[in-house]
Parts: C-alpha cells; structure tokens; sequence
C-alpha cells in the first residue's frame, strides 16, 4: 500500500526544456507527477515551448556567455584542442536560483542534467545550504566523477580523479578533474542528496564512486506516457510519413548521425555486412533515418536511405515508430535511451549493443537483440534475426508489454513520490 500522497512542490530544474534525452524525461517525469497531484514545475535556460508549467531563466545573454567561459576554460587547458570539447564539464559558471520564487516555494529540489552554463559548483552550494531536500536524477556519470559524463574505461573516480583521459595528454596528477573532484567532495559533505539512477547499470558506477559514499543511490527509470507511444496501423504511418508500403523499414535516429559515440560508423559496417550476406535485402530493406546530417547516410549504406529532419514533436515521433519494422542504435555509452522506450512502446522490437543500460531495456530474442559490444557483424545477425528469423508478433507484443509494466508515467510517478515522502519524514 502506497503512503497517501502529500501535498508538495516539486521544483524540477533541467538545463534544456525538450533538447537532449535528459530534458525529454525530466519533461515527462514533471507531467506524470502533475497528473498524480504533486504540484511540479520546471525550470530551465533554454525554454522551447509555451507550457505554463515551465520557467525560463531570464538573461539570455549572460547565461550564453556562462557557457561560452566554461567550454573557453576547457579548450585552454586542453592546449586549445577542440577534441572532447563537450565530452566533459566543469561548472565553473552559471545562474543563482536560489532567490527565484518557485525554488523560495519548493518543498523538493530536483536536479536532472544541470551542465553547459546552467548551474555551477558555487551554484549547487548554495542550493545544498538552503536547506531544502534535495534529489538529483543523474543522466550520465558526471554527478559521480570529476569533470566527465561518460568515464568509459577509466575507473579514478572510485578514489579520486586525476590524469584525466579526455584531457591533453592524459592530463596530470592535478589537472582539472583532480580540481573538480576535490571541489565536489568538499560540496556533497554540506548537505545529504539523494541520487537517483535511470538505469541498474549507471547505479552500480555511482556506487564505486568516492564522491557518493555517503549519499543514497536509488534506481528508478524514466517514464514515457504509454497513452501516445502506442501501436498503429503501420500501413496508415507510412503513409503520414512518406514511406514505402512495400520494403521491410529498419529505423536509425540522433539528435546528430555522425555522432561517433552514437555508433554511425558500426550501423554503416554491419549494413555491408547484412548485404553481404543476405544480397535478397538489398531491394527489400530500407533505412528511414531521422536527426541532423541524415542526408549522408544516403551514400555509406548498401539499401535505401530515407532521410527524415530531427523530430521533436512526439506525435511525429509516434508515426516514424509505427512506420518501421525495427529500430536499431548501436549506440556506444547510454544509459536508458529514451528511443527504445519510445519504439517500445509502439511495439517496434529493437537492436541495440551491449552496453549501459541496453540490456535492462531489450530482453536478448524476447523482445529484441543484444549484440556484442562493437561488433558489427552481430549487430547485422541482430537485424536480420528479428526481422527474418524471429516470431516478430511475439517480438512485438513483448516490446510494448514490457514498457507499459515498466516505465509507465504512473509506475515511475508513484517511485519518486515514495522517495520525496520519505527524504520530508526524515527531515521532519
């Protein structure tokens, strides 16, 4: 039995509205909170929308100029290499919100992706010594290291960064990831957070993290509203979507398709494999692609491309879902994507790699295919068993059960709610 909620608000704050995954589902999370009576908003600095619900912070310029120091402090100590420019953060700058009304009136402070100019460490000081509880949704690993959102490899954070990868050769014993590290430390000891986790997999990495010892670590997913991520009549999608009714569509999709980490050049690789080896596809298999530079892919790959622009708008989303037969990231660092859920969720089955929190998402030949990591040649197997060689139906079917058992907007609502009852008895 749930405790019977309590009136309370929730200040969400998010640098972005609705770009980036971290946006979208502290978005969503904000709504399904709304609809189970906790009183939510959101604030922001860079607002795309005109929902009520949602504050802007106010001095555009200044918060463009707090993102433009932070990246200059960066490129400088990266001898002025623009390599892994935004592969790392420092938050030496940004806003005080902590005079602001809805954070005055807010019974929960409740941090997302809070980088690129938006909040800095003297920031989150301030925060931390209002008073106010405080929950942070971490969305990458930079919460937990000193300067990166993705450690990779790289395990210093356990004890303390230093000779930091993302930085000029390797950066030094107290480079700017020892730096920050250290200021961090000194931060999370004023005050307790708790840390929330979107995936099992990025809550194990917070855990080995020096920085979060004393601090609870929770996993709970993002939401999705199952209501509009549904199932349609694909032939009537297709149509929306000016797609072909007559080839099998696998979907590819970023906010930018050449992104690295997003794995174009492993999707390329096993798109020759697939027709290597399986030359029928060639004339049967298309591949609708959506986000910037999708006009390229057009000459790397062995099938038909159709290049979509990014979308936003999710019932657009919801269309270019139903209008496929598979969707496909093969992605190199995630967390929970946002994409599968989606595709999900309109009973599309997915292949992704083994990686993150993917295989938390894809159950292996029940819903999906989880290939082993950076290789092509099973992410090819992958496509072509779940289209060719697998109970597609059941596949389906599987998908869209396991994100309404899941990641509904009122299973994960009722999850945080148990957390913020719980962190105001305590502090009661």
């Amino acid at each position: 039995m749930h405790k019977p909620i309590k009136p309370m608000r929730v200040l969400i704050i998010n640098t972005s509205e609705r770009m980036g995954g971290a946006a979208i589902a502290a978005n969503r999370l904000m709504d399904a909170l709304r609809n189970n009576g906790i009183k939510a908003k959101m604030l922001v600095r860079d607002k795309q929308t005109d929902n009520p619900h949602v504050i802007a912070l106010r001095k555009p310029f200044y918060m463009k100029l707090c993102f433009l120091w932070e990246r200059f402090i960066i490129w400088a100590n990266n001898l002025f290499s623009r390599k892994n420019l935004f592969t790392v953060s420092i938050a030496n700058t940004g806003a005080d919100i902590t005079r602001l009304p809805a954070f005055k009136e807010a019974d929960i402070i409740h941090l997302h992706w809070v980088n690129q100019g938006m909040l800095s460490l003297k920031d989150l000081k301030k925060i931390l010594q209002s008073g106010k509880p405080i929950v942070w949704t971490m969305h990458d690993m930079w919460p937990c290291t000193g300067i990166c959102h993705h450690a990779r490899e790289c395990d210093n954070y356990h004890k303390e960064c230093h000779h930091c990868p993302y930085l000029y050769h390797g950066g030094a014993k107290k480079d700017l990831s020892h730096q920050t590290f250290k200021k961090k430390k000194e931060l999370y000891q004023l005050s307790p957070i708790t840390f929330i986790t979107c995936s099992q997999w990025l809550k194990e990495r917070a855990g080995q993290s020096a920085l979060l010892e004393q601090h609870p670590i929770v996993h709970i997913p993002n939401p999705i509203k199952t209501n509009l991520f549904t199932p349609r009549n694909k032939v009537e999608a297709r149509q929306k979507c000016n797609l072909p009714t007559d080839k099998k569509l696998i979907l590819f999709g970023s906010v930018k398709i050449t992104d690295k980490r997003k794995g174009i050049d492993y999707f390329i690789e096993s798109c020759k494999i697939l027709a290597e080896k399986h030359p029928e596809l060639v004339n049967n298999l298309g591949v609708a692609v959506y986000g910037k530079e999708s006009e390229q892919l057009k000459s790397l790959v062995p099938f038909q491309v159709y290049a979509l622009d990014y979308i936003s708008n999710e019932k657009e989303l919801v269309n270019v879902y139903n209008a496929v037969d598979l969707y496909v990231t093969p992605s190199l660092e995630e967390n929970l994507p946002n994409t599968i859920m989606e595709a999900m969720a309109c009973g599309i089955p997915c292949v992704g790699f083994n990686v993150g929190g993917i295989p938390e998402m894809i159950d292996h030949l029940h819903n999906g295919y989880v290939a082993e990591y950076k290789s092509a040649e099973d992410f090819a197997n992958g496509i072509h068993w779940t289209l060719s060689e697998s109970e597609y139906q059941s596949l389906s079917e599987e998908a869209r059960r396991k994100v309404t058992s899941s990641y509904s907007e009122n299973t994960i609502a009722k999850k945080y709610i148990e957390v913020y009852n719980k962190i105001i008895d305590h502090n009661d």
